[in-house]
């Protein structure tokens, strides 16, 4: 065993005897040494919950025959560090996570790892971690939140019940009353945000990906069933590090693209285009823009998920999971081999599907395409992406005038005052992952402009990103971005910007000899934070469309 470089041979009894010391016997000394990177905290709702399921984890493990050790990882809630300068610590921290855990994973040789997780960029943080690390291991997700009442009627999530209401109290729709009620009732107890945002998205990739037990991806936080899966992976893990089974030989090219198939069927967020090319690196794996948009163009959307539907992740769970997803995909669906011990399309073949309504089937499905699509032009030469599966018909071709913001701040305010006119478009530059630093996510703006009328009639263009929960015609990840001199840099107020979903294109109509004396006399902005870690951060970051990881 890995470990037995802890704990083998007279001369490690000082090791044994710290061992002893943390409460371990010395008949545990012959049991497989087990992490679990437990992430569990009381700063975030999809995470005040995972000490219990830490506990059934423990139990699982110790039934396999196992020794667990627990070791605790940061995080942030993205909906509370959203709008103000805690943003710009959100991505960089899916950095910090990767390091820290295959750090004390690494140290403590450790014969195979459990990654309890829920939220954003912790759940990516993780599965970078486990692909560096290639040991036994898999993940455990805290599952997603249950849908909050309004009244009788199921209806309310974090998004449309709190940030767009923002937009809508400023638009004279709802009174300051009926705010208030709102933040009672959105969000009704623990788990990831309801809709198919960042951090549910993530965990659906996680289960395509074969690195979760079946419905792991999408269990209810609060359901027995999220407990029992908890239990089980414990028993698992043992069970993969017996059978010498390393994260590798499930991280491989086809499971990536069964994941990238699974997210563009779910029209899942666009972040996914920062965390799958990231986790694929570390995994040995290369994962590009072009193959998104290549799986796009041939991965139908089956869901119609909040937000850009009706549907919760806790309904898509019901109607089957992942596994009915993968089904309704049918032979798009590669057959590989899953840390459950089954094949992917031994899952998919066992699924059952039980509302054709949340899961369409393939061949009448909500969209011809996927989620997911990637723009160029002159304005993104290395690319851009767009969550299409979330933006109306009428507004997949857009034309209009630049409206130009240096940062998200100014932008957010002139919305609220009332000062952005239909047919405009709206461009943040300098939040990119260089710039921001850190690619701080838009969803403030974007959501006013939705509870404001004009989430449909306003584009909005942003070297910086967005959050799962963003619809409307919004390109993100404009690369290169502004503080790396790229061609949103050199846009002006009044320029006339041209976005073009279906036909894959970002344009700014500004012709070349113009451009090419702009750019003579540009000089980026630094970036906005220059202490610290994030000063670190921006100096060593790559592009957004290399997936922003460090080099």
């Amino acid at each position: 065993m890995r470990s037995d470089v802890t704990k083998q041979g007279i001369e490690r009894a000082p090791h044994r005897a710290l061992l002893h010391a943390t409460g371990v016997t010395r008949a545990a000394l012959a049991r497989p040494f087990i992490g679990i990177a437990d992430a569990s905290t009381d700063l975030i709702p999809g995470h005040v919950h995972l000490g219990d399921l830490c506990r059934l984890i423990e139990r699982g493990i110790h039934s396999g025959g196992g020794q667990s050790f627990r070791f605790g990882v940061p995080g942030v809630c993205d909906g509370i560090v959203m709008g103000h300068a805690g943003m710009h610590y959100s991505l960089p921290l899916r950095e910090l996570i990767a390091d820290a855990v295959e750090s004390v994973a690494k140290a403590h040789a450790l014969d195979g790892i459990v990654m309890l997780t829920n939220c954003d960029k912790i759940t990516p943080g993780m599965l970078m971690a486990l692909a560096r690390l290639n040991i036994p291991g898999l993940v455990v997700t805290g599952g997603p939140m249950l849908g909050g009442y309004k009244g009788m009627d199921r209806c309310l999530s974090l998004i449309k019940g709190t940030f767009e209401a923002v937009g809508l109290h400023q638009a004279g729709k709802i009174g300051a009353d009926e705010v208030a009620e709102l933040e009672l009732r959105a969000c009704p107890g623990a788990g990831s945000c309801q809709g198919m945002y960042t951090a549910n998205t993530m965990a659906c990739v996680t289960e395509s990906l074969g690195l979760c037990l079946p419905f792991g991806g999408t269990a209810p936080a609060v359901s027995a069933e999220r407990a029992r899966l908890a239990f089980e992976s414990g028993e698992r893990v043992v069970r993969l590090v017996r059978e010498e089974k390393t994260s590798r030989q499930f991280l491989t090219e086809a499971a990536f693209r069964n994941a990238i198939r699974v997210d563009m069927a779910l029209g899942g967020s666009t972040n996914t285009a920062l965390h799958i090319p990231a986790i694929a690196r570390d995994a040995g794996v290369t994962v590009d823009l072009p193959l998104f948009d290549a799986i796009s163009h041939a991965t139908p959307t089956l869901c119609s998920l909040d937000p850009a539907g009706t549907h919760f992740v806790e309904d898509l769970h019901h109607a089957g999971g992942v596994p009915a997803v993968m089904k309704q995909l049918g032979e798009r669906i590669e057959d590989v081999p899953t840390v459950s011990g089954l094949r992917t399309r031994e899952i998919a073949a066992a699924a059952r599907i039980d509302s054709e309504d949340v899961i369409r089937p393939a061949a009448a499905p909500r969209m011809a395409e996927g989620g997911i699509a990637v723009l160029r032009g002159n304005l993104a030469p290395d690319g851009a992406i767009v969550k299409q599966s979330a933006v109306k018909p009428e507004s997949q071709r857009l034309k209009g005038p630049a409206r130009v913001f240096d940062g998200e701040e100014p932008a957010f305010k002139a919305i609220l005052a009332g000062q952005i006119q239909p047919g405009q478009i709206v461009v943040v530059r300098y939040e990119g992952p260089r710039g921001g630093p850190g690619m701080r996510e838009m969803l403030a703006p974007t959501s006013a402009l939705a509870g404001m009328g004009l989430g449909e009639k306003v584009g909005l263009l942003t070297d910086g990103r967005f959050s799962g929960g963003t619809r409307g015609p919004c390109v993100g990840h404009i690369s290169p971005e502004a503080a790396a001199g790229g061609p949103i840099g050199l846009v002006k107020e009044g320029d006339l910007i041209e976005i073009d979903i279906p036909g894959r294109k970002i344009t700014l109509h500004v012709d070349d000899a113009e451009l090419a004396r702009r750019k003579a006399a540009f000089r980026p902005l630094p970036p906005k934070i220059d202490t610290g870690w994030l000063l670190r951060y921006a100096k060593l970051v790559s592009s957004a469309a290399q997936g922003a990881v460090l080099a």
